[in-house]
């Protein structure tokens, strides 16, 4: 190799910038309450679909409903 061709790489561990880590923790907060939203906010429904399937969800789950 000769001294005018450098190959430089660098590699962070973990997160390259703050940005990235929000974006990481909105993800994830926004998929536990829309989580939430489904076992214990669709139960309450009038749809006797949308009502059964999360209760059957929250017994799979070993949850409390009755």
């Amino acid at each position: 190799m000769n001294a005018s061709s450098t190959h430089t790489t660098s590699h962070t561990g973990g997160f390259a910038h703050a940005g990235t880590a929000r974006s990481l923790l909105l993800q994830l907060a926004g998929a536990a309450a829309l989580g939430l939203f489904v076992l214990y906010g669709v139960a309450f429904a009038e749809s006797p679909l949308a009502h059964n399937a999360a209760h059957d969800v929250r017994h799979v789950t070993v949850k409390p409903c009755h």
